[in-house]
C-alpha cells in the first residue's frame, strides 16, 4: 500500500460523510467542503498533536476553520478522530444539535475558534500563535483560509501582524479552489498573484496540488523547520472534489444534494476506495 493510502483513503470517507450530512440535513456547503479533505485528513491523522480524550489540553496544536462555512470537512475530521460520537454527524445544522453551520467553539469538542464571519478566524490563529510565543509554548497553529476569503481586508491587516511578529509557530492554507459564491475569484475580484502578496507581506510562501497528501506532508514539514516568519501554503484545488457533478461547479458552493444526487456522489467515492484497495 501507498505510504500516504491510508490518509488519502480518510479523504475519500470524510467526503462521503460530508455527502450525508449535507443530503440529511439538506443544508450546507459541499463544494469548499470537499475541497479540502486532504488537508484535513493529513492535519488530524497525522500532523497535528491533539488528543481526542482531553480536547482542551494546552500543549496541543490548534487548528482554525477561517472559512467557517466549510464546517462539515471539520467536523467528519474530529468525529473520524474521536472527538464526538460520529452518530452526530446525522444531526448537522438541526436545532439544539452539536453540529450547527458554523463552528462553535463552546459547543464543539475540538474546535478550537468560533468561526464564520471570514477573515475573522485567519486573524484570531495569529493571536493564538503570537499568545504561544509569549507563553514559551511550542504548539503550532494552523489555519484554513478559502480563496474567496483573502478578498476581505482583516486578512491582510493579519498578514501584516503575523509577518512582524515574525510568527513562525503559524502555517495558514489557502485552499485555492478558484471558485466563490458568486462565481470565479477573477471575475468577483481577481486574487492573483496571490503568492506575491503574501511574499510581500514578509510570509514564506509554498505553492502545492491540495490533493496530494505526499506535497501536503512535505510542505508542512518545510514550514516547521522554517524560523521567523509564518507560512501560507498555496493548495491548489478543485471545489466539489471527488463527485463529478460537483467538481469546479459555482452552483454547489452553498447547495444540497437531494436524495438521488447523494446517492450517486457516493456510488463514485465508494467506487473509488474499492478500485484502490484493489490495486493494492
Amino acid at each position: 500500500m501507498s505510504k500516504y493510502r491510508e490518509l488519502e483513503n480518510k479523504a475519500n470517507i470524510m467526503r462521503q460523510d460530508i455527502i450525508k450530512m449535507l443530503s440529511k440535513s439538506q443544508s450546507g456547503h459541499p463544494g469548499g467542503s470537499l475541497s479540502a479533505c486532504e488537508i484535513l485528513s493529513t492535519l488530524y491523522f497525522k500532523e497535528m498533536n491533539i488528543d481526542s480524550e482531553n480536547p482542551d489540553w494546552e500543549h496541543r496544536d490548534r487548528f482554525v476553520l477561517s472559512k467557517g462555512h466549510g464546517a462539515p470537512v471539520l467536523y467528519s475530521a474530529l468525529g473520524n478522530r474521536g472527538f464526538f460520537a460520529k452518530k452526530e454527524l446525522n444531526n448537522l445544522r438541526k436545532l439544539g444539535a452539536m453540529l450547527q453551520g458554523h463552528p462553535d467553539m463552546k459547543g464543539t469538542p475540538g474546535v478550537d475558534m468560533t468561526t464564520g464571519s471570514l477573515g475573522q478566524g485567519f486573524s484570531a490563529a495569529s493571536g493564538m500563535a503570537l499568545a504561544g510565543k509569549i507563553d514559551n509554548k511550542d504548539y503550532i497553529v494552523y489555519t484554513l483560509l478559502g480563496d474567496g476569503e483573502v478578498q476581505e481586508g482583516i486578512v491582510w491587516e493579519t498578514a501584516m501582524f503575523a509577518a512582524h511578529y515574525n510568527l513562525d509557530n503559524l502555517i495558514a492554507f489557502l485552499d485555492h479552489n478558484g471558485l466563490q459564491i458568486d462565481g470565479k475569484n477573477s471575475d468577483v475580484m481577481d486574487i492573483e498573484p496571490i503568492d506575491k502578496k503574501f511574499e510581500a507581506f514578509g510570509w514564506q510562501v509554498l505553492n502545492i496540488d491540495g490533493h496530494s497528501i505526499e506535497e501536503i506532508v512535505k510542505a508542512i514539514a518545510k514550514a516547521k523547520k522554517t524560523k521567523g516568519q509564518p507560512t501560507i501554503i498555496i493548495a491548489k484545488t478543485t471545489k466539489g472534489k471527488g463527485v463529478s457533478f460537483m467538481e469546479d461547479q459555482v452552483g454547489w458552493h452553498g447547495k444540497a444534494p437531494s436524495a438521488k444526487e447523494a446517492e450517486q456522489a457516493l456510488r463514485e467515492l465508494r467506487g473509488d476506495i474499492d478500485e484502490k484497495n484493489h490495486s493494492n
